[in-house]
């Protein structure tokens, strides 16, 4: 997997986990709640965050709706699918691979 491949692919894992955790969502609700969990060291940029969204919804793991918010502005609401579903415990299995394989290093090295 390429360096590129693995920084987008960690990307649509918090994106997935974070629609799996909380349920539908817009995209700066997402990118909120992924900064508040991480205690602000994790900032989704909109120039990363929605080209993220709409890959994911055209590989068909996210599903999406226009809707409008409580504060009368139109929102699109994503939601994980089926197949969102199983994409998110793939990635975090590899991830923990990754991570472990690179806590190895660390310790070994």
């Amino acid at each position: 997997m390429k360096k590129k491949d693995q920084l987008q692919g960690t990307l649509d894992l918090l994106v997935l986990k974070s629609l799996l955790s909380r349920g539908p969502m817009h995209g700066y609700a997402i990118a909120s709640h992924i900064q508040q969990l991480s205690d602000e060291a994790l900032s989704i940029e909109e120039g990363s965050l929605y080209p993220a969204l709409h890959r994911l919804e055209a590989d068909g793991s996210i599903s999406a709706e226009w809707t409008v918010s409580a504060t009368k502005r139109r929102v699109k609401v994503y939601r994980l699918t089926a197949r969102g579903r199983r994409e998110v415990a793939l990635a975090e299995q590899r991830w923990n691979a990754l991570t472990r394989a690179i806590g190895k290093v660390l310790r070994f090295a």
